[in-house]
């Protein structure tokens, strides 16, 4: 169905308002007029974005919507706007609705036909994507890397073939593991670690998956561990891992010559069936057709 944002008489809106992701001076000065004048700002945390307001020294009514709220809150909070009031959401860093409940606000509201404004702002997972060192123009932001391993493979190989840079948003305690499935689904890739963007121990490590993992879990044995917000950044796809693909093409496809060979398959439909299961070359599969035609005989 299409909808268009029309002008309206009601003074009420939702303004969504990204805040730091560490360093407060980040905050702009449109997000701390849009708090100042709220009626009242609903928030993922209240006692996080109530320090922000008292460090601005900004004095308003703080509600509490977070995940396991908003689901049953969110059309009483655009009622509220349709009624005339000016709500402003925060989530606990960056900017809202990026991998946080302020999704659900947006569509509620956009639904009901509720204004809704979006101030710009900070966001880990561009800066994380720029920080990263990366050359591809163009990323793909997968919100907080999936935990189960099964998951991980399956997020992965349907990724791989993605011509973007990759970044997710991980925990510290699962890094490591996060770091681990990557290395095996993706060996030739760089990776950028990006911890605490923004903040006094601001970090960007980069390497393949394997050198991190080993570098991180040796950083988990010591004193303090690993701390901090992380963004992963996988790079995109890159020559070495091309060749790398070409070759595990080309040795399946030999070993499946040989099975069709067994089987009594002429050479010219081996080929044929090879170039269609590998996407080899004809040149190609039909060599390694007349090898294992050879060898059969």
């Amino acid at each position: 169905m299409l909808t268009m944002d029309k002008p309206t008489n009601n003074p009420g809106k939702l303004v969504i308002v990204p805040t730091p992701i560490g360093n407060l001076g980040d905050m702009t000065l449109r997000s701390l007029e849009a708090l100042r004048t709220a009626d009242v700002v609903c928030a993922e945390d209240t006692r996080v974005t109530g320090k922000l307001l008292a460090h601005f020294d900004i004095h308003k009514p703080l509600e509490r919507l977070d995940e396991a709220m908003i689901g049953a809150k969110a059309e009483a909070v655009v009622d509220r706007v349709l009624a005339g009031e000016t709500v402003a959401y925060c989530s606990d860093a960056g900017m809202p609705g990026v991998s946080d409940p302020g999704l659900r606000l947006v569509a509620t509201a956009r639904k009901a036909g509720a204004p809704v404004e979006v101030l710009p702002g900070a966001s880990a997972a561009a800066c994380a994507y720029v920080a990263s060192g990366t050359v591809n123009p163009r990323f793909y932001f997968g919100g907080f890397f999936p935990r189960k391993t099964s998951e991980q493979k399956a997020v992965l190989e349907q990724l791989r073939g993605l011509d973007a840079a990759l970044v997710f948003y991980e925990s510290p305690n699962r890094l490591v593991a996060a770091l681990r499935a990557i290395a095996e689904a993706l060996p030739h890739r760089a990776v950028a670690v990006c911890r605490e963007l923004t903040k006094l121990h601001e970090e960007v490590a980069r390497g393949t998956a394997a050198q991190l993992a080993d570098a991180f879990a040796a950083r988990a044995e010591e004193p303090g561990g690993i701390r901090g917000e992380i963004a992963l950044v996988i790079d995109g796809p890159n020559a070495e891992e091309a060749a790398a693909c070409v070759e595990a093409a080309a040795a399946s496809a030999e070993i499946r010559a040989g099975e069709l060979a067994a089987e009594g398959l002429r050479t010219k439909d081996i080929a044929k069936q090879l170039a269609a299961e590998f996407g080899i070359s004809r040149n190609d599969a039909y060599g390694m057709a007349m090898t294992a035609s050879d060898k059969a005989r």
